[in-house]
């Protein structure tokens, strides 16, 4: 995937969508996992790869601070996107999900 610059986390995901990231994943710490809601399918750290991401500065508030990622699926055919927060908003807890997905990021 070429790596594109963008100004918001909208802009990165409408973009991804016509790339084909068509599902809306959440983070699912207590479960280890991502699940899309409407299909309630969940994706262990294993059976999804991260193809991209994008990190969002949050330069007049760090509540803006977030995380576009392009994941993909083989196993189960899917490519979506989940957005993570990070910074003095960032799940503190330990989960082998946040770790797979921070994997990519160099701070």
């Amino acid at each position: 995937m070429n790596k594109k610059s963008y100004d918001t986390v909208t802009e990165a995901m409408t973009d991804l969508k016509k790339l084909g990231y068509t599902v809306d994943f959440s983070i699912m710490t207590e479960k280890e996992c991502i699940i899309c809601h409407k299909t309630k399918t969940q994706l262990s750290p294993e059976d999804f790869k991260i193809d991209d991401f994008y990190r969002f500065e949050g330069d007049s508030d760090p509540g803006d601070e977030m995380i576009v990622y392009a994941i993909s699926s083989t196993i189960y055919d899917m490519k979506g996107i989940v957005v993570n927060a990070y910074g003095i908003h960032a799940d503190a807890k330990s989960s082998a999900i946040i770790k797979k997905l921070n994997t990519h990021l160099k701070y």
